[in-house]
């Protein structure tokens, strides 16, 4: 496949959830409504929008952990949204997430290090007497220590959560990871290093990320393209510039005046 040709392609998205009206007749409540965009390899498209707008819910049929109503999700040009969960198996390793609150996606009652190596052992990936190794340079390569690998979720702070979760998506060495507001519960000082961790991260590795945000300045820090969601809408995309100096639609506006600009670390 051409490295000029999108390595993820979303056309005409569609999310309608079933909602109890106060009669005995279910309702349908449009989640996502017809979106379309794509991804080039190695590049950062940013999905923008307020509190409600579905872009997690997008995020998540993206990787389909939750399945679309209708709509075409293309990963290499290959169709995901039909496939069994079985057949989507083999893509999961190439295909991983980093949620906004990373520790709560780990179990607090088994290390954390155990936890990032199970990717290595479900996928065989390396040996089981590897797995530890392979572990401590990656939980070394975000900032942390081998001496963590023991350790549980509560035991670290908010910054370092995140650098867990970065570590769990990135141990499969993955070409593509959904970033669902991954500094929005950190300080502006810690945002900065996580922003800045991910994308030497992927300078170096190749990914190709979906950052999901409300917050644009994120969007001009991390992002080439981006597209503005309301209430499930894809109202306006684009090249960050344009959309931050030439903004189209009122959302976009608001999302623009609504920019206080983080000291971001070169």
């Amino acid at each position: 496949m051409s490295h000029s040709e999108p390595l993820l392609v979303v056309k005409d998205l569609r999310k309608v959830f079933k909602v109890r009206g106060s009669g005995r007749k279910a309702t349908g409540f449009t989640a996502v409504d017809d979106i379309s965009f794509e991804i080039a390899r190695g590049q950062t498209y940013g999905l923008i929008g307020e509190s409600g707008s579905g872009k997690t819910t997008t995020g998540r049929m993206v990787l389909v952990l939750e399945t679309a109503t209708a709509g075409s999700v293309k990963f290499e040009g290959n169709e995901l949204t039909t496939l069994s969960e079985l057949d989507m198996r083999r893509y999961r390793k190439r295909m991983q997430i980093v949620f906004q609150d990373s520790g709560s996606a780990f179990n607090p009652r088994r290390s954390v290090g155990a936890q990032i190596g199970f990717p290595l052992e479900r996928f065989r990936i390396v040996p089981a007497e590897q797995v530890r190794g392979r572990v401590n340079e990656m939980l070394e390569r975000v900032g942390l220590e081998p001496a963590h690998y023991d350790r549980h979720i509560h035991e670290f702070s908010g910054g370092q959560r995140q650098r867990l979760g970065i570590a769990r998506a990135l141990i499969t060495d993955p070409d593509f990871v959904v970033l669902d507001e991954p500094t929005a519960a950190l300080d502006v000082s810690v945002q900065a290093q996580i922003l800045n961790l991910l994308k030497d991260l992927q300078a170096e590795r190749g990914l190709t990320l979906l950052l999901i945000t409300h917050n644009l300045a994120l969007v001009e820090h991390m992002c080439d393209h981006a597209g503005v969601l309301d209430h499930g809408r894809l109202v306006e995309s684009g090249p960050v510039d344009e959309l931050l100096s030439a903004p189209r639609t009122d959302i976009t506006r608001k999302l623009v005046d609504a920019v206080l600009e983080p000291e971001f670390v070169g």
